[in-house]
């Protein structure tokens, strides 16, 4: 009888303590403030000279979140590239562990773009051949430089088709010799008539990792380009209202080729998509 007492007894005082809340076991740690942030950026010297390639390090006990001269990350510990020289501010947000949110903003010293992926030498110009900017124009080598086809499917205009010349009509504020140009300072696009009399100037940025594949697995879009404050040449949805459109699935980039895709929304394999043809000028 003793015994089962005793047995009862502990059964009675372990289901005691297995149930005390595990917040009182493992209470959430302090807040930390701004001052308090260990965090640092490094770029990578290369050949004596600060590169463009950038080591993040968070030392502190949050959760990170980087914007460094543009490039962003939510690492404690991460490498991003930096796509301009000079002064390049770098603001670390940091979350607590009570939810509240610390910021600390410094600077470091980028001297050479020493690292470029190929696509933005396509893109914006390769600066280490003295190449700061591109300047693109309608394709009118493809045929049809603008209209609709098939989403996944098409890699250029397939179904409603124009060529350069109608785009005086279409596109009556730039027309048919309007011109683009992107340049790796600041990472801007320019769109502007021949005469120059309409212009608008934005920004674009361009992530190489947004891949899209087709249905059988190939690589259909290679890349994705978002603009800000502007669109590329007759960047609109006719179905739409002529909304304006800021991200294109890019194509085809090449040092001469510029080819972007948009679908409309809700478009699946073979859903309506409208297609851009550019050249280098």
């Amino acid at each position: 009888m003793k015994k089962t007492i005793l047995f009862s007894l502990f059964i009675l005082a372990t289901a005691f303590f297995a149930c005390e809340p595990i917040v009182n076991r493992d209470a959430m740690g302090g807040a930390i403030t701004s001052a308090e942030l260990n965090v640092k950026a490094t770029p990578i010297v290369v050949n004596g000279k600060n590169g463009n390639m950038v080591v993040l390090e968070n030392h502190s006990p949050v959760i990170s979140s980087w914007n460094c001269g543009g490039a962003t990350s939510t690492k404690a510990y991460d490498t991003v590239m930096v796509v301009k020289t000079g002064a390049v501010d770098v603001t670390f947000t940091g979350l607590n562990p009570d939810g509240s949110k610390i910021t600390k903003t410094f600077s470091i010293q980028i001297d050479a773009l020493t690292t470029l992926p190929i696509e933005f030498k396509n893109l914006f110009g390769n600066i280490t051949a003295g190449e700061t900017s591109k300047k693109y124009v309608w394709d009118e080598t493809a045929g049809a430089v603008w209209g609709n086809g098939g989403y996944l499917g098409n890699s250029s205009p397939g179904w409603w088709t124009n060529d350069k010349a109608s785009m005086a009509g279409n596109d009556p504020d730039y027309g048919s010799d309007g011109y683009m140009v992107f340049t790796l300072a600041g990472m801007t696009l320019k769109k502007s008539n021949l005469a120059g009399t309409k212009t608008e100037t934005g920004t674009a940025a361009l992530d190489i990792a947004a891949k899209k594949l087709d249905g059988n697995g190939a690589v259909w879009a290679m890349a994705k380009l978002t603009t800000a404050n502007v669109t590329v040449l007759k960047g609109v949805a006719p179905n739409g209202g002529n909304a304006p459109v800021y991200v294109y699935d890019i194509l085809k980039l090449t040092d001469t080729k510029l080819v972007l895709a948009w679908p409309e929304p809700g478009s699946g394999a073979w859903g309506t998509a409208w297609f851009w043809m550019f050249r280098k000028f």
